[in-house]
């Protein structure tokens, strides 16, 4: 027995599996599918690195916006204090005080200044809060108030705010305010008649109890200052004019 065939006889069970897995040579080769090529992904751009800010934290390299900087300052934290007038500016609110409707060139024209200038004083003084708005001022007796009073209060200590916050939803109250002396408020009213004026004492200011004690004090005759030159005379009153 030859070499070749001692070893074909030693080993039946490999020449099975090899026949077994032989592959005839008609039959190709199964090829892999054909997958579609991905494009490549661009490339990550590092963002550049901020500057930072002086004061900030060292080491982060994190900026803080200006706003925010100026907000975390102890110095915004405060109210602005208003800046020093001077006589034109005074002579502006007093304009403005006679005839809220005055328009800027009129203003200009009276304190012999720009147009501009006397823009940009009045958008000053409204920032600054000096000017706390515009309005028109009411003849009350003529607009159905004919009716008014002083109310003066004596309230439970530490209870202002409370007092105050009441005082504001009442109707008619035009000026209230904090005084010392006998007593610790000052109410100014307007009511259509006695009345109502006597509803509002007695009945809506004495349902309040940080409310100690109320004085009611009547006006007979009243005058609002800084009106124009036309209207800040005083009416006439008999006493004025003696008999002859």
């Amino acid at each position: 027995m030859t070499r070749r065939e001692r070893t074909d006889d030693s080993r039946p069970g490999e020449q099975g599996r090899a026949a077994g897995h032989a592959r005839p040579h008609h039959e190709a080769a199964p090829q892999a599918e054909a997958r579609p090529r991905e494009a490549p992904a661009p490339p990550r751009l590092r963002p550049p690195a901020p500057r930072t800010a002086p004061g900030g934290a060292a080491g982060t390299g994190a900026t803080t916006p200006p706003a925010e900087r100026a907000s975390a300052s102890p110095a915004a934290a405060r109210p602005r204090e208003p800046r020093p007038l001077d006589a034109v500016d005074h002579d502006i609110l007093r304009i403005l005080q006679a005839d809220g409707r005055a328009s800027i060139r009129s203003v200009a024209e009276q304190v012999h200044v720009s147009r501009a200038n006397a823009y940009a004083r009045i958008n000053r003084l409204v920032e600054d809060g000096v000017i706390l708005g515009f309005g028109a001022r009411v003849h009350h007796e003529r607009a159905g108030q004919g009716a008014s009073a002083y109310l003066t209060l004596r309230i439970v200590q530490n209870s202002w705010r409370t007092v105050h916050r009441q005082l504001r939803g009442l109707p008619g109250v035009a000026h209230i305010a904090l005084v010392s002396g006998d007593f610790d408020v000052l109410v100014l009213v307007h009511s259509p008649d006695n009345r109502a004026l006597r509803e509002l004492v007695l009945t809506r200011l004495q349902a309040i109890p940080e409310i100690l004690s109320t004085r009611t004090l009547l006006v007979f005759e009243e005058e609002e200052v800084g009106q124009s030159p036309e209207s800040s005379a005083a009416p006439e009153h008999p006493a004025d004019h003696p008999a002859r």
